[in-house]
């Protein structure tokens, strides 16, 4: 019987088993080994680390875990999940079963791009999310965003911030609201709504193929994809979840399934629109569930 078994091992899981750890809880991670940003060189905005390699604070995070004796991690993927506060069965690779008391879930979304050749292969080199991660590191280049309808507002953004020189490329007739299409007006960003046969090149030296022939050279690619949680387990459990399908959790990292506690990029408040997609706040989301379910543990003993 576990205190508490954590699914997932990125920044949230981790520093979640870091601070249970010290407290000498018994703490299983289950680590799925596919984390979000494996495809980047450098995560930004983590105070002491900005501009480090996301693998790195990852292999530190693990030797870290490791120094407390009763945290053990392993490699597998959580395959069902039931029970009830203090009773819990977790299935790993539908062979090895554990007890616990609590859990907490840092199971991050998966990126899914457009399906236009070449784009999924340059994700996180050439081609990136977010200008709040990239965006200093794109000062200045030429820039294409891949976006439509209400996500366009990415190419206003970047355009004001980092770029006088940006098209959006909406890959077929344009969804654009009229506020927005007066933001990339005002912006100068021009907007292109040939489809995109398929983008090729390396390092600031993109070509986006249009289907008509043409051809758009950039230095660099902007594309929000649209993400899944990966919630099916939580969903099992009974846990309340978003319309955008991310689980609900309260200012404690709490589920609505007491003994259920969730953070990083598939979870957030209910007052927050959508969960902020960073290493740091992820990394603050396990501390954060940690102390409180550390206090659960704690109440738990005496009741």
């Amino acid at each position: 019987m576990y205190d508490v078994v954590i699914v997932g091992a990125g920044a949230a899981g981790l520093s979640a088993a870091l601070v249970l750890g010290r407290q000498k809880r018994s703490v299983l991670v289950v680590d799925g080994g596919r984390p979000r940003n494996a495809p980047a060189a450098e995560m930004h905005m983590y105070l002491g680390r900005d501009g480090g390699a996301p693998a790195q604070l990852l292999a530190d995070g693990r030797a870290e875990i490791e120094a407390y004796p009763t945290v053990e991690r392993i490699s597998g993927q959580v395959s069902a999940v039931d029970g009830t506060d203090g009773a819990f069965t977790v299935t790993v690779d539908d062979e090895v079963s554990v007890q616990a008391r609590k859990l907490f879930f840092a199971v991050g979304v998966i990126d899914v791009p457009w399906e236009i050749a070449g784009l999924a292969e340059r994700w996180g080199s050439e081609v990136f999310h977010c200008p709040f991660c990239h965006g200093f590191e794109t000062d200045g280049l030429a820039l294409a965003v891949l976006a439509n309808g209400a996500d366009a507002g990415l190419g206003a953004y970047v355009a004001d911030r980092y770029s006088d020189d940006v098209t959006v490329c909406t890959n077929g007739p344009s969804t654009i609201p009229e506020p927005l299409r007066a933001m990339l007006d005002k912006t100068g960003a021009r907007v292109v709504e040939t489809p995109i046969d398929r983008i090729t090149g390396e390092h600031r030296s993109l070509e986006v193929h249009f289907a008509d022939g043409t051809l758009l050279e950039r230095q660099a690619l902007y594309h929000r994809a649209p993400t899944t949680p990966n919630t099916t387990l939580t969903r099992a459990l009974g846990c309340e979840h978003f319309d955008d399908g991310c689980v609900r959790i309260d200012e404690f990292g709490k589920t609505t399934v007491p003994g259920v506690s969730a953070g990083g990029d598939a979870a957030h408040l209910a007052a927050v629109p959508d969960p902020v997609t960073l290493v740091a706040p992820a990394a603050a989301d396990g501390v954060r569930a940690a102390v409180w379910l550390e206090q659960d543990l704690f109440s738990d003993t005496f009741a």
